[in-house]
């Protein structure tokens, strides 16, 4: 009986269900793509940090550079060559520094991997290389220039009688037994192989694929560093931005390189449980004095651009905005479903008249009421998912931008980029991505929640006013 008259009810009220599973239908709509596009702005700040931080990071311990004491200065790099008998000669020479942070003990890696709450930890050094070729025939190149992506670049340097280019990039030494850490992690190997685990001394380098393209290298081919040949092995591709360095190789390799044995840059930890991540880092600062430990938080507070903005957006206007339709939408559903009980005083007094208890009214308008919230939950979840593929189909292009000061600007390009894009130590690094508006089973979930509640509070409105009839109106409506 209860289901043979919910459906006559339902099929002779069409419009006036129509109506209340519309207003429902739009607030649920708007929930799902507000909480589609806050877990799309998510994700791609999730991709901006990876690309600058390295996949499976919570945490990074380096120590910054320490200034100059009161009266000291700066040494800049000095290239020197021989004279020889006075005639022109072709020459080349490389100076390889370690780039971005001061290096710390090899052994700080164990320290921290020690502590509390840590489940990994590996230790990578950022070098660069600086490059000069030409002809001399007396004299110094002091200071090479700088520019270039990655805080490289080229040009030709002229004095003391010879004419010289300049070319400069960055390389990073990996701990290639350990590479599931690590600035690496953020490209894909497209052509060739990674490093094996036995390759710890290996004379071996994966280059970053735009700037093997710019030299002409492929796998199989040769990189000489400081008059070692390497064996070109594998090209990687960065999945979002910049690569974190131009040339990745063995570290220990990299150590020698740089006349740095036994140091890394960047300790690169991983913690145990997400949730105690912050905990972690007070230990890793209180145990191992004199570093600075800088976490995917530290580095999400410094993410501008339209991807801070547009996500701020969506977590805090968009959000109010969803919850308070979704609430005008509850609070009309249940008033439209009050005014048409009372527009049935007739139908439900009669009912009462024939024995009908106030309870069984109560049910069969919670009943109707709660089918036309299910039905306005299905239009929804139709509605919230168009919604969605359309923001997933356009994919708004967002501009995340990381300033490139301090230890956290430095700690974002993996101890490497110590320049960003073409320019100096303060210079942010910019990244485009593509928004979307993913749809998880939980926000499906929400949406069926949210649509059998608002039946239940249009349901409890009707409910309430249909048990305050009695036969006697019914009556009084017939005079």
């Amino acid at each position: 009986m209860f289901f043979t008259y919910l459906r006559r009810e339902l099929r002779r009220r069409r419009k006036a269900a129509l109506v209340v599973a519309s207003g429902l239908a739009l607030g649920i709509a708007l929930v799902i793509v507000v909480t589609s596009v806050s877990s799309g702005m998510s994700r791609a700040q999730g991709r901006v940090l990876e690309s600058l931080y390295g996949l499976g990071t919570d945490m990074t311990v380096t120590k910054a550079i320490e200034p100059p004491e009161e009266g000291q200065t700066t040494r800049r790099p000095r290239f020197e060559f021989d004279a020889g008998d006075g005639d022109e000669a072709q020459q080349s020479r490389d100076l390889v520094t370690v780039q971005g942070f001061q290096s710390l003990d090899a052994s700080t890696v164990d320290d921290v991997a020690g502590q509390d709450g840590v489940a990994d930890a590996v230790g990578g050094l950022g070098i660069r290389v600086m490059k000069i070729d030409g002809e001399f025939r007396r004299g110094q190149v002091e200071n090479p220039g700088q520019g270039g992506p990655g805080g490289g670049g080229g040009g030709a340097v002229r004095g003391g009688g010879a004419a010289f280019d300049v070319d400069s990039y960055t390389a990073y030494g990996t701990d290639v037994a350990r590479q599931d850490l690590g600035p690496l992690t953020t490209s894909k190997i497209t052509s060739g192989r990674t490093f094996d685990e036995d390759e710890t001394d290996a004379a071996v380098v994966v280059l970053d694929s735009a700037w093997a393209a710019g030299k002409d290298l492929a796998v199989g081919g040769t990189l000489t560093v400081s008059g070692t040949e390497f064996e070109v092995i594998g090209i990687a591709t960065a999945d979002s931005g910049d690569a974190a360095a131009d040339v990745y190789l063995p570290l220990a390799r990299a150590q020698a390189l740089a006349d740095a044995e036994a140091k890394v840059t960047t300790v690169y930890v991983k913690a145990a449980d997400s949730q105690r991540i912050e905990d972690v880092k007070e230990a890793i600062g209180k145990n191992i004095p004199g570093t600075t430990v800088t976490t995917s938080a530290d580095l999400a507070a410094t993410v501008s651009g339209s991807l801070s903005t547009a996500s701020d957006l969506a977590s805090g206007v968009g959000s109010w905005l969803s919850y308070l339709v979704l609430g005008a939408a509850f609070l009309v559903a249940g008033l439209l479903t009050s005014s048409a009980v009372s527009r049935r005083v007739r139908e439900f007094g009669t009912l009462k008249a024939l024995g009908w208890r106030s309870g069984r009214v109560t049910r069969q308008v919670a009943g109707e009421a709660l089918v036309n919230g299910l039905v306005g939950g299905a239009l929804g979840i139709a509605l919230g998912l168009a919604g969605a593929w359309l923001i997933t189909a356009l994919s708004p292009t967002l501009t995340a931008e990381l300033g490139g000061g301090g230890a956290v600007g430095n700690a974002a390009r993996g101890g490497m980029r110590f320049g960003g894009q073409g320019g100096g130590a303060g210079s942010p690094q910019s990244l485009d991505v593509a928004l979307t508006a993913p749809v998880s089973l939980a926000t499906i979930g929400l949406a069926v929640a949210l649509a059998a509640a608002g039946g239940l509070v249009a349901g409890g409105f009707g409910g309430w006013r249909a048990s305050r009839l009695r036969p006697a109106d019914a009556l009084r409506r017939v005079e």
